[in-house]
């Protein structure tokens, strides 16, 4: 079956257009790279910028593919066409700048080259997920296929499959762990589109390679609010958490974010951090794009739910489950203490980790589950 995975050389086909999916390793995104996406959504697309729950921004009903890639490329957006699909890093979001063991975003670089260098790691899924954690446990419920998690010893533990395999390994050994142990995968796999759905995978991998599995750590569990609001960063600096309504960036928006000329990191929980602003900027920042959109409300209703793309943009949708999510925050029916996922169909896409309430669309009204 061959790989059906969006990327922004390969778009996917979705009811309402071409769609493409931009790798965004370890959330990335340069004030500058920010600026080309919000002119590429409101040339090339439907208006606004998506982002996904692995750190990465797909734009909607793209009018020319081609111009977009070109777009993307001089950007340095796309480094490797025959990689870009496969290139799913996640890091923890606030490393280097607010709490966490160590920083690992020198490593997301390291790692995403190193994936690129390797012609057979082109093989693998569209859907592999790599993450670097920092030790304070945020990626580890995300349930990577390959990952790493910060001790406090200074070492690493090596998740497969979304949990601890008992591997240590020190920092400099980490990035050629990881595509180690990708590689392996490649070898083994057949028509799996991940690492768990391989039958003894992670031990299989542990065993192939020849590594030494010791006593594994229960993992931690999914986080279920992000960074949200204002959060003083380790160097005196700030940093903004912010949400977005259905995780939906408008394009004017973005160029609004690109003008702050700080860096941006886009989360694995659909939401963004703005870096490395002195106070009286944050300030401004808050003041300014509040009102347009961003929510540095931790308690606002908008935090704890979630919902797929739905009509008109999925043909498998039987609802549009978006514009019905946002009447019901509205009129403040979401629950204020639980999260909530609102689905289209049985399919669930898009459904985070851990405790949530499904809120399912079947073409006579929604079932709650």
């Amino acid at each position: 079956m061959p790989d059906g995975c969006p990327g922004a050389l390969s778009t996917h086909r979705a009811a309402d257009g071409p769609l493409a999916r931009i790798r965004l390793p370890g959330g990335l995104v340069l004030p500058e790279q920010m600026q080309v996406l919000a002119e590429a959504a409101a040339e090339l697309g439907d208006g606004s910028l998506e982002l996904t729950s692995r750190g990465n921004i797909q734009v909607r009903a793209v009018s020319d593919p081609d111009e977009l890639a070109n777009r993307l490329a001089a950007a340095g957006l796309l480094p490797s066409p025959t990689h870009e699909r496969v290139r799913n890093i996640l890091a923890s979001p606030l490393s280097g700048r607010v709490g966490g063991l160590t920083d690992v975003r020198s490593l997301v670089g390291e790692l995403d080259a190193a994936v690129c260098a390797r012609p057979e790691l082109a093989e693998l899924p569209g859907r592999t997920l790599f993450a670097l954690d920092d030790g304070r446990g945020d990626l580890c419920g995300l349930e990577p296929d390959f990952g790493v998690y910060a001790q406090a010893d200074g070492s690493f533990a090596v998740l497969l499959a979304g949990r601890d395999s008992g591997v240590r390994v020190d920092r400099e050994h980490v990035v050629s762990t990881l595509l180690d142990c990708a590689d392996a995968f490649v070898r083994l796999r057949h028509k799996e589109w991940r690492l768990a759905e391989l039958d003894g995978g992670a031990a299989r991998i542990v065993d192939v390679l020849g590594l030494q599995a010791g006593p594994v750590l229960a993992m931690p569990a999914p986080v279920e609010v992000p960074p949200i609001g204002w959060l003083d960063q380790d160097d005196g600096h700030v940093a903004l958490g912010a949400g977005l309504a259905n995780g939906v960036l408008g394009a004017r928006l973005a160029e609004f974010l690109a003008a702050v000329d700080r860096p941006l990191i886009v989360t694995p929980w659909r939401s963004l951090i703005v870096g490395d602003l002195d106070e009286e900027p944050a300030e401004q920042v808050v003041r300014v794009l509040a009102p347009m959109g961003l929510i540095f409300d931790a308690a606002s209703p908008w935090i704890r739910v979630s919902a797929c793309t739905g009509s008109p943009g999925c043909e498998k949708s039987l609802a549009d489950v978006r514009a019905d999510l946002a009447a019901a925050v509205d009129a403040r029916m979401t629950p204020r203490d639980e999260r909530q996922h609102w689905s289209g169909c049985e399919r669930r896409c898009g459904r985070p980790k851990g405790e949530v309430t499904d809120v399912i669309a079947t073409g006579i009204g929604y079932q709650v589950s």
